[in-house]
């Protein structure tokens, strides 16, 4: 049969090239199934799979049938039925080379079979057609199969043969798969390796081999415990266990251990997959093994990176929050623990928090220090309370020679190991790894020293993690050093500002005053809020609130100049409304050195207005005759005072508002009141009835409520009010002042008009002298005999029409000489020639005080005496006056 071309033709036409490469088709996949349907049916016993369970059988399709000494077909397999798609009768007593071979090679086909029978074996690859339907007398399709024939005897020493027949495309097609297998399992660039049943390594291929080390043979009968750590080889023996028992594939497991001989830590990610032989029988554990060591490391340094951002994101919204020291501190641990170290601390020079610039060893960090904060997020902190080396507010110093105390001396920070500082090691039990100290830079200058440590088991610091530790300390530094120039400045404003105040419980003719001043609830900026309790001459009282609009150092200067101008103003004795005319002036010359016209006219360019500050403020101006108990008001954009009269509601007097201070060009209104005796007064400024939280109407009507149910005892109304209104009270200042009128009792009071006569003199002197012994104030005859004669004597001489004498007793004795003149009186001093020119230097050496005022109708001279206690008696009027000359 060697002359049996490798093309024929049947009646379906050309074979085609009856080659390995040309033949194939999907038999071997179909384990027991033949290429075309025959006739035959395949019955349990009669499977592929009864061959020994994962043979060669499994995937090679093999048939036979044999020859007789006639050259017949004699036995024709069940296998060979399914081979060739036809039945063992339409096959046995046929010549196979008339039946399968086509006609114009069938003479080739005879001389071979008659070889055979002649005792030859024979081997190649024939093309055979499938008759249609399995039968042979008709057109069918045509196949390649690989022939073995073995010459043989029957049992009557005839020549006989036997054919073994196996499917070429099955063979070319495990031809196919065995070299793809191979060519990826041996050129992989990944670890492969195929665990049998047993989970012992059957094969490894050569990148396997080359990171483990070792040849191929040598992985053989090896488990995961050969080649990792045990408790990694437990996690990878458990999913090579429910990879086989379940066929889930594992992907992308996470394994980390050495390679032999080297100590890294290498990571690798590992794919598993169960293993089918061609029946579908598992046979082991494919394992995929990828080297993610820099991939790992890649994305930790991701991780770092994107944790440290978040962290410096996180500093830059909770640092420096609060000017306070202490919370910008606990400000910079809440970020840094646990995100960055496991404990932390920060320690801030005391020189610096007590407001020396330069304390003594801030140089060479041996200066004092506080601990401001500390923060653990350790179970068993290394510091318990009381038990650490340094408590949370305690003073301290670090060793010269100290790892903390260089980093204070050259700014740089430390990184310090458990071995670097043996006694903080022992203090910590062992528990700290490693720390580093960074000193707390700002502007320059070290104020502190912050320390972050990890605790054993945590990952060691790295240079990355230095840099945000300096970034972490800078920001933080930063906000402190302004938190504590902040608190100095601000504790200075509060020095300015309290010195500005006026003592407490003042006291006035008339008046039964109480005061109460309140920083705001923030407490960050003094503010410009004011009260002023001034007495005036006649036992006339000025009651000022005020406040200076905005807050900061600049409001309580502004407010202690505008204090200080009304107090000056306020000793001219001038009307209200002339008072916050003239401070109106002033006000607007704060903003402009050059003074109020300057800033008038720059106001009037807009180029130049913007040169210059504007400070403005509002003010209540309030004079109170204790006499005649009327008060006169002027109001320069002020919240209106408000008035309880005995046995009546609060209510809100109608004083004009104006203009605030600072505004210029509006005049101001006298508004006179009087008021009953045991009226109560209330002036105050906006902090106490407007908050963000309230509108001021609200405000003002809460404080009309509290003042109506209010307690008797003045004292007792400041609390009551100030605790009604609590809720209203926001970040401003509250001044409240607070007056009960007690009017001057009229028997405390002696008024007399004399006539423009030389004689009034005299009378003056009577009436002087009778009405203090009336007092029992015969002890100050003499002198206020003297001291009225002299106001009179002036008054006849220098004045104008009737002439008006007062003696009011108080506290002081007063007395006050009105007439209708408006030239001043002016003290000079007199030659030793001169017979005149003493008499106001006599009034002012016998007197406690004295002085002048208009009068709308003229002025007013007064003297002011103290009454006799019995301890010092007064100067004797004939040694008063001899000292004179």
């Amino acid at each position: 049969m060697s002359e049996i071309p490798a093309k024929a033709t049947g009646p379906s036409g050309p074979s085609g090239d009856a080659t390995a490469e040309g033949v194939g088709d999907g038999m071997a996949d179909e384990p027991g199934g033949a290429g075309a349907e025959g006739p035959a049916e395949a019955t349990a016993d009669e499977t592929w799979q009864s061959n020994p369970p994962g043979s060669i059988y499994d995937y090679i399709k093999v048939a036979s049938f044999s020859i007789g000494a006639d050259g017949l077909v004699d036995q024709w397999s069940v296998r060979a039925e399914r081979l060739f798609g036809v039945a063992a009768r339409d096959a046995v007593g046929k010549d196979p080379i008339e039946a399968f071979v086509p006609p114009e090679l069938r003479a080739g086909g005879h001389r071979k079979m008659a070889e055979i029978l002649d005792g030859r074996e024979w081997t190649g690859v024939v093309p055979f057609r499938l008759p249609e339907g399995g039968r042979l007398d008709g057109g069918g399709t045509e196949g390649i199969a690989e022939v073995y024939v073995m010459p043989t005897e029957t049992e009557d020493g005839e020549r006989a043969a036997v054919c073994i027949v196996v499917d070429v495309r099955a063979l070319r097609q495990i031809e196919t798969d065995l070299a793809a297998s191979q060519a990826i399992f041996g050129q992989s660039p990944f670890g492969f390796l195929l665990f049998g049943t047993d989970l012992k390594v059957q094969r490894a291929n050569r990148r396997f081999v080359e990171v483990f080390g070792g040849g191929a043979e040598d992985q053989r009968g090896r488990t995961v415990h050969d080649y990792l750590p045990r408790h990694e080889a437990d996690r990878m023996s458990a999913a090579l266990k429910r990879v086989l028992e379940t066929g889930d594939a594992v992907t992308d497991m996470q394994i980390v251990g050495p390679t032999p001989g080297g100590t890294d830590r290498r990571h690798w990610s590992i794919n598993l997959y169960r293993v089918h032989s061609g029946s579908g029988r598992p046979i082991g554990v494919a394992g995929l093994g990828t080297d993610v060591t820099r991939r790992h490391a890649a994305a930790r340094e991701a991780a770092h990176a994107r944790r440290n951002l978040a962290l410096l994101n996180e500093a830059g919204a909770r640092i420096g929050n609060s000017l306070d020291l202490e919370t910008t501190a606990r400000e910079l641990l809440d970020v840094a623990v646990p995100g960055f170290c496991d404990l932390a601390s920060v320690d801030l020079y005391q020189g610096l928090l007590d407001g020396d610039e330069t304390p003594p060893g801030l140089a060479d960090g041996s200066a004092e220090l506080r601990r401001v904060a500390f923060a653990s997020a350790v179970a068993d902190a290394p510091f318990p309370a009381g038990t650490g080396p340094v408590d949370v507010g305690a003073v301290h110093r670090y060793a010269f020679t100290s790892p903390c105390a260089d980093a204070l001396r050259t700014a740089r920070p430390r990184l310090i190991t458990a071995g670097d500082d043996e006694s903080a090691s022992r203090l910590t039990g062992g528990l700290i790894q490693s720390t580093l100290a960074v000193p707390m830079v700002a502007h320059d200058t070290v104020v502190g020293l912050a320390q972050f440590s990890r605790t054993k088991g945590s990952e060691p610091f790295g240079e990355r993690d230095r840099a945000l530790a300096v970034e972490l300390a800078a920001r933080a530094a930063v906000c402190m050093d302004n938190a504590r120039l902040y608190r100095r400045e601000h504790e200075r404003a509060l020095i300015l500002q309290r010195s500005l105040l006026p003592p407490g419980d003042p006291e006035a003719s008339g008046l039964d005053i109480a005061c109460r001043y309140l920083p705001g609830n923030a407490a960050t900026e003094v503010g410009g809020d004011w009260f002023d309790v001034i007495e005036l001459p006649g036992h006339r009282t000025a009651l000022v609130v005020g406040d200076v609009m905005g807050r900061g150092l600049r409001a309580a200067v502004a407010m202690g100049e505008l204090r200080t101008a009304v107090r000056t103003l306020a000793l001219l004795d001038l009307e209200p409304a002339d008072v916050l005319s003239a401070l109106d002036e002033i006000a607007r010359g704060l903003g402009n050195p050059a003074g109020p016209q300057q800033a008038t006219r720059a106001a009037r360019k807009a180029a130049d207005a913007d040169l210059s500050e504007v400070y403005l403020a509002t003010c209540v101006y309030a004079v109170y005759d204790a006499v005649t108990r009327r008060c006169t008001f002027a109001n320069a954009g002020h919240l209106p005072p408000v008035l309880v009269e005995p046995g009546e509601s609060a209510l809100m007097l109608d004083v004009p508002p104006g203009m605030p201070l600072g505004v210029g060009g509006e005049p101001f209104e006298d508004v006179e009141v009087e008021l009953p005796e045991g009226a109560l007064l209330a002036l105050y400024t906006d902090g106490l009835v407007e908050s963000r939280d309230h509108p001021l109407d609200e405000g003002l009507n809460a404080f009309v409520r509290a003042l109506s149910d209010a307690p008797p005892a003045l004292e007792d109304v400041c609390d009551h009010v100030l605790s009604t209104l609590d809720t209203h009270h926001g970040e401003d200042d509250i001044a409240l002042l607070m007056a009960r009128v007690e009017g001057l009792p009229a028997e405390h009071v002696g008024d007399w008009t004399l006539p423009r006569d030389p004689k009034s003199v005299g009378r003056a002197r009577e009436l002087a002298c009778e009405q203090l012994r009336s007092w029992d104030l015969e002890r100050l005859c003499d002198t206020a005999e003297l001291l009225v004669s002299e106001l009179v004597t002036n008054a006849l001489r220098y004045g104008e029409g009737d002439i008006r004498l007062r003696l009011l007793l108080d506290r002081t004795l007063v007395c006050e000489v009105w007439d209708g003149g408006f030239v001043q009186p002016r003290r000079r001093r007199a030659r030793d020639t001169d017979e005149g020119g003493r008499g106001l230097q006599l009034v002012g050496l016998l007197s406690a005080a004295w002085g002048s005022r208009r009068t709308p109708h003229g002025k007013t001279v007064w003297f002011e005496l103290a009454l006799p206690n019995g301890e010092v008696e007064p100067m004797d009027a004939a040694e008063a006056l001899l000292s004179l000359f």
